[in-house]
């Protein structure tokens, strides 16, 4: 035993924001933490989302004895139901996060297959060599936990996504008891969330949103429409509090928000009166300065409720002269040009649009610097490892953990597939694990690769040709002129001659082709040709047939 070495693995969340995943490896047993999707990039076209790359994990499914999930957040579950697909191993979350957990794999026909652990803030579990902690932490959601994960070799604290809020829309405040208890342990090491490492202060409290809402729900002339995450259960309540103080009826609208809403009322997260809540229906006949409307879509995703409605093609309803939209959320990092594209569009159509730029619609969830260099006092542990974010926050969180007195040389900054070994005393880098983008496209999962997101970027910005020869099966000359049709590549009168002399071209290829591969050669001779001519290159498709 005294070989051992706890083993750490990030597979998501290290270098990125979103598709968070870390593993906790001691000899032959294995505890995950969290299962996150991330949002694909602007160029990734086609793809819905991101999950991680569980190949590792695959390989070692009988040493797996528990996924704990952290918190409720799409960037932490987001991709539960792809791992339960492979694997099999009981889950714990706490009543809320076990709720949204449930609602996602019911949709999935997977809830039946899954062992589903509750447990609460204050709980302590024995797995295997792991004895794990819950703590409460304030987040932008309710029920969120960081972990106390003690070891054979020493503890360990995974602080997942969290804020000092002192007045949370909660009353739960963070526990600090138990954080300075853990220091006076000590502290082996901490990994924290380093989403806000650039922002100096203090990450400001979910209750100046009460302010907000207020001015804004006191000012809008007609409907308010308030675009969340499906899972920002806080949130909701912050909006049906808003629309009982001003006389206004509440409808939510989009199929995931219904079902959280449903579930947070059932378990006793949302309190909303009877007849506060209206269905959508119900809601489009009363006068439209009676009426809220809360949906998905604060990221401006295309199919998304707020995204049809930024383009007129919402089934329910429409944007009407005179409506508020409020985009109650942060731009994910790379999504920003979604969302400013969605809010011209809701102006076009009349729409008054309130979003975090202009007014506190929106808070961070996630701690500020000064926040971050309190929760290193308060654990006061012999290493760091910075999680949760881009590498520049990973730099910016070791720099602040340096300024409070860590030693450069116990803090490792880590991406991706980097698996890190720590033996009590000292803490080393080993092996790299694959940790690939898996790509998923409506049912398919992992068939997209890179290679495919290439092809994609070239017809998107270039275009594609299209070049069909019909050869003599005897004599082996041409049957007719070559035809060349392109798509997405050129309209314009200078287009014709570039694909007349391109005939010519390829018709002066037959019969001349270099090793008999006359598609490979007409595909390299247009390429030349039409980049000299356009600086430009559609990807070009040659079939040759015979008759």
């Amino acid at each position: 035993m005294k070989d051992k070495k706890i083993r750490i693995i990030p597979l998501g969340g290290l270098g990125e924001v979103g598709r968070n995943m870390m593993v906790y490896e001691y000899g032959d047993e294995i505890i995950v933490v969290d299962a996150g999707l991330m949002f694909p990039d602007s160029d990734m076209l086609g793809v819905d989302y991101i999950i991680p790359d569980i190949s590792y994990l695959l390989e070692r499914r009988n040493k797996i004895r528990a996924i704990i999930i952290t918190h409720g957040h799409e960037d932490h579950t987001g991709s539960i139901r792809h791992v339960v697909e492979q694997i099999q191993a009981p889950i714990y979350a706490t009543p809320l996060t076990r709720g949204l957990i449930e609602v996602k794999l019911a949709k999935n026909g997977l809830l039946d297959r899954v062992e589903l652990h509750t447990v609460q803030a204050g709980d302590t579990l024995e797995i295997g060599s792991f004895k794990i902690e819950f703590f409460h932490v304030c987040h932008s959601i309710p029920d969120g936990v960081g972990l106390g994960i003690t070891t054979p070799l020493g503890l360990i604290v995974h602080q997942s996504d969290y804020k000092f809020d002192h007045t949370p829309v909660d009353e739960k405040p963070s526990d600090y008891a138990k954080l300075a208890e853990f220091s006076q342990r000590g502290v082996l090491a901490l990994l924290a969330d380093s989403t806000n490492a650039e922002r100096a202060g203090w990450t400001p409290s979910e209750k100046v949103i009460d302010d907000a809402f207020d001015r804004v729900f006191k000012e809008a002339p007609g409907r308010i429409i308030i675009a969340s995450f499906a899972s920002l259960i806080s949130r909701m309540q912050q909006v049906a509090n808003a629309a009982q103080r001003h006389g206004r009826k509440l409808a939510f609208v989009g199929t995931s928000m219904v079902d959280n809403v449903k579930m947070a009322r059932k378990l006793g997260y949302l309190d909303i009166p009877e007849k506060l809540q209206v269905s959508i229906e119900q809601a489009l006949t009363l006068p439209p300065d009676e009426v809220v409307i809360m949906c998905t879509g604060s990221q401006g995703e295309p199919s998304s409720i707020m995204g049809r409605l930024s383009t007129g093609t919402n089934r329910l309803f429409d944007i009407i002269p005179g409506d508020t939209v409020v985009l109650s959320s942060h731009p994910i990092p790379g999504n920003e040009e979604n969302v400013y594209r969605t809010i011209n569009r809701l102006f076009q159509r009349g729409a008054n649009v309130i979003y975090e730029a202009i007014a506190p619609v929106h808070v961070s969830g996630h701690a500020s610097q000064e926040e971050m260099k309190l929760l290193i006092h308060l654990t006061r542990p012999k290493f760091l490892i910075p999680i949760h974010g881009e590498l520049r926050q990973l730099h910016q969180h070791a720099l602040l953990a340096q300024q409070v007195g860590i030693p450069r040389e116990n803090i490792a900054i880590i991406e991706n597939g980097q698996v890190l070994e720590l033996d009590g005393k000292s803490l080393r880098l080993a092996e790299k694990v694959p940790t690939s983008y898996v790509f998923v496209e409506g049912s398919s999962v992992g068939e997209v690769d890179t290679d495919v997101m290439r092809e994609r970027e070239i017809l998107a910005r270039d275009g594609i040709v299209l070049v069909n020869v019909v050869l003599d099966r005897f004599s082996g000359g041409l049957r007719r002129e070559p035809q060349i049709t392109s798509r997405g590549f050129m309209l314009s009168r200078e287009s014709e001659t570039v694909m007349e002399e391109a005939r010519k071209r390829v018709a002066g290829l037959i019969g001349s082709s270099l090793n008999g591969n006359l598609s490979r050669d007409i595909e390299k001779e247009l390429s030349n040709y039409i980049y000299n001519e356009t600086h430009r290159r559609p990807m070009i498709y040659v079939t040759v047939s015979r008759e």
